[in-house]
């Protein structure tokens, strides 16, 4: 089936569309760290045009005093935390606690004030104090950024929704380690759990909403 005919089937069945976005946003960076960014890893890929473009998000973001929370995966040496997901999917055991592969992509910049949530799971909200975090700081609105499309994006989106949060995906931003299963759940992204759009577009919107953004007063 092409993603053409998906799209008119998506389309009869009145999926795909818009959500409202707020004026107090985050950006939510999920597992840009180096085990998925690094092609050395053996979890992770070419994602440098993702860094770049997630860059250029930060930026605009950090000028206008947006919240940005990053996410990486992380186990203990023993493994004994990474549960079935280590069965299904063995590689993550190069995600050690305390190893490179689980630091956050350098060319981010990351900032010492910039939380980083260590998860063992796929959602950014799964066994996490993400929630409290995106109250505590008045969030209405999610940017959404990060790797692997297909995986923590996606359980990350659907979470985000079922939350309450209107999430903006820049698909520019988002990453994966094949093309077929990048497309495909952008598709279905677009479809049911997140508005996907282009970077200047979301460039565009943390310039309309600067000096807005922020914790609720």
């Amino acid at each position: 089936m092409s993603d053409e005919t998906t799209r008119e089937i998506y389309e009869r069945a009145r999926l795909g569309q818009s959500v409202t976005p707020g004026i107090r946003p985050a950006v939510l960076v999920v597992d840009l760290s180096r085990g998925f960014t690094d092609p050395e890893c053996v979890m992770g890929a070419d994602l440098s045009a993702v860094v770049e473009a997630t860059e250029r998000v930060l930026f605009t973001a950090r000028a206008g005093e947006v919240p940005v929370i990053f996410t990486t995966i992380g186990f203990e040496s023993n493994l004994k935390d990474g549960s079935l997901w280590l069965q299904k999917a063995p590689a993550l055991a190069e995600l050690q606690i305390g190893g490179k592969w689980v630091e956050i992509d350098p060319r981010l910049k990351r900032r010492e004030d910039e939380t980083v949530i260590l998860k063992k799971g796929a959602s950014a909200f799964f066994g996490t104090n993400l929630p409290s975090i995106l109250v505590s700081q008045g969030v209405d609105t999610v940017i959404l950024c990060g790797a692997t499309t297909s995986g923590c994006i996606r359980a990350t989106a659907i979470d985000l929704i079922q939350y309450g949060y209107p999430t903006l995906v820049p698909r520019e931003c988002v990453g994966d380690r094949a093309q077929g299963p990048h497309e495909a759940n952008l598709i279905d992204i677009q479809a049911k759990y997140a508005d996907v759009v282009s970077v200047e577009d979301t460039l565009s919107y943390l310039e309309n909403v600067k000096g807005k953004a922020g914790a609720a007063t």
